[in-house]
């Protein structure tokens, strides 16, 4: 398997080896200083307010890749194959092995609706080439509060960290889009969804931390999914002016399938995940 970050799919010791040694570009050296020093660094004299990414970064679980653009089409094809071979292998890795990807930053700076924009383009476009059907056991209304993003199969929970979130630095990244992508399977399998006791108290410690760390009260579009009154698709990238964010959710889902076939043969030389050890 490939070494290579950019429309690669590698594990953090490499990510860490090839930015130490040179070998990473400057803007996929700087992601990772940025989401290695956010996670495991501290702000008010708080840790990073969610304690299964703390974790799961000090033990070197996630996996990660990189884009380099938000728009271009092969770029996000790439992005589309390095999602489906994650998704296909990231149950046999141990640990919370999301999957962290990191997006070149933009040649201007863009605005907070620009960069909503570019998460929903992304998103759309995963799903118009997603070589699998939409799940079944998943709407399509993103008004309904039991629907996720899903691909290939698998409901994920993607947020993202942007380089327009002022008090919120638990949301902050300087560099440019960062989205990790989080199969809903990982909650499931920590016992930290909405409906355990276990998953009540993980949130009610993590807000009480996230409150502590960003200085400022947890934002209101914060919910859990399966809940009345919440919904899922603000919290992948929330909002910090509301007037700069989409009032309704600007995806369009449907269950017709395929839409594209462009995923469905594209396997590649490097097709399996990186090497790593199943707990």
């Amino acid at each position: 398997m490939s070494d290579r970050i950019v429309g690669g799919l590698v594990d953090q010791s490499t990510v860490a080896d090839r930015v130490e040694t040179g070998a990473a570009p400057d803007w996929v050296a700087e992601h990772w200083h940025s989401f290695r020093d956010g996670l495991l660094g501290e702000r008010n004299g708080s840790p990073f307010p969610c304690y299964f990414g703390v974790e799961s970064v000090e033990n070197g679980d996630p996996l990660y890749t990189a884009v380099p653009s938000m728009t271009d089409k092969d770029a996000l094809l790439d992005l589309g194959r390095t999602l489906r071979r994650y998704l296909d292998g990231y149950r046999d890795r141990r640990g919370n092995a999301s999957l962290v990807t990191f997006f070149r930053p933009p040649e201007r700076e863009l605005s907070e609706a620009e960069y909503h924009e570019r998460l929903w383009h992304i998103l759309q476009f995963l799903h118009v080439h997603d070589p699998k059907p939409w799940p079944e056991d998943i709407p399509t209304d993103p008004d309904d509060p039991y629907w996720e993003f899903s691909f290939a199969g698998e409901p994920t929970f993607p947020t993202c960290r942007a380089p327009f979130y002022g008090t919120r630095k638990s949301r902050y990244c300087p560099v440019g889009l960062e989205i990790t992508f989080q199969p809903r399977a990982l909650f499931e399998d920590l016992g930290v969804t909405a409906d355990t006791e276990a998953g009540q108290q993980a949130r009610d410690a993590i807000q009480d931390r996230l409150e502590d760390y960003d200085g400022v009260c947890p934002h209101a579009d914060l919910g859990d999914w399966g809940v009345d009154g919440d919904r899922e698709w603000p919290q992948y990238m929330l909002s910090s002016d509301g007037d700069q964010a989409p009032d309704e959710c600007p995806i369009a889902v449907t269950r017709e399938h395929p839409k594209s076939g462009l995923l469905l043969d594209a396997d590649r030389p490097d097709d399996s995940l990186p090497a790593g050890s199943a707990d």
